[in-house]
């Protein structure tokens, strides 16, 4: 089985990481960008362009993917399926223009020029719209294309806006909402090794943000304890010997757990143990 993951770029480091995180422990070195085996001998890892793994996905040189959701769309080709999203690289593609300038809408690009990265997404989003600019490929430097009067508008990338601002570009639509995803040739998305591959990536995603709080508290005190930490799916509580005390385990919200340890003292917890999760099954 294997796995085609960016190479390079914002993309690759967090990648890997979610393949440790995941236990696909890569064995022998990330570094250098090809081939790698990883702890499970029937999974090993190709490090491709991010643009070209929806191809080898179709083409069945790798199995499983993680890429970009933009990537995939701009690829165009058949018989991939996005499996997961896996909550990373978040992004835009955006249609923009000069501020101040004559476009405003999509309609006021109707026989003007669009210059971009991503044809094949430009070309379909134009196409639903029912407007019919000329659209050029560029490979850099999109945003200096209606400066330099090669284009009336753009279709790029952006996360903050930070740079089209940067360059007197105002956002006229959005194009697509893109992130990491895991994809699959349609053929193999079945396969018990790729379901086995996926719940573990899941796993993960499920753990971010949360933490597992255990303590003792008063029995008499567990309604008002269970009121403050419902848990997924309530806390579980389990009789501790002799002295009128339970023990109180949970899954709580990162975000809540200051607030919560704070209320739960004044219910007579102690020994109050918060750890992080790494792997979380729902």
């Amino acid at each position: 089985m294997r796995i085609a993951v960016p190479n390079k770029g914002r993309l690759h480091d967090p990648s890997i990481e979610l393949l440790e995180r995941a236990g696909l422990h890569v064995t022998d070195g990330a570094d250098r960008k090809l081939y790698a085996e990883t702890i499970d001998p029937d999974i090993s890892v190709l490090f491709v362009r991010a643009a070209d793994i929806p191809e080898y996905v179709a083409d069945g040189a790798a199995e499983l993917g993680v890429t970009g959701l933009d990537m995939v769309q701009e690829a165009g080709v058949e018989h991939v399926a996005p499996l997961l999203d896996l909550e990373f690289g978040r992004c835009r593609i955006v249609l923009a223009a000069p501020e101040d300038g004559p476009v405003t809408s999509v309609d006021d690009l109707a026989g003007r020029t669009v210059a971009t990265e991503f044809p094949n997404l430009t070309r379909s989003y134009f196409s639903d719209a029912g407007v019919d600019p000329t659209i050029i490929t560029v490979s850099g430097a999109t945003e200096l294309t209606p400066h330099v009067d090669m284009a009336d508008a753009i279709v790029d990338i952006t996360s903050t806006g930070t740079t089209l601002r940067m360059n007197r570009l105002a956002i006229v639509d959005e194009v697509l909402e893109s992130s990491v995803h895991l994809i699959a040739h349609e053929t193999v998305r079945d396969d018990p090794k790729i379901q086995e591959i996926e719940t573990a990536f899941q796993a993960v995603l499920s753990a971010d943000g949360k933490r597992y709080l255990m303590l003792n508290a008063p029995e008499e005190h567990l309604d008002a304890i269970r009121d403050v930490i419902p848990g997924l799916g309530g806390p579980t509580v389990m009789d501790i010997a002799g002295d009128g005390m339970v023990a109180v385990h949970a899954v709580v919200d990162e975000r809540d757990v200051f607030q919560t340890i704070n209320e739960i003292k004044q219910l007579g917890a102690s020994g109050i143990l918060v750890t992080e999760i790494e792997r979380m099954i729902e």
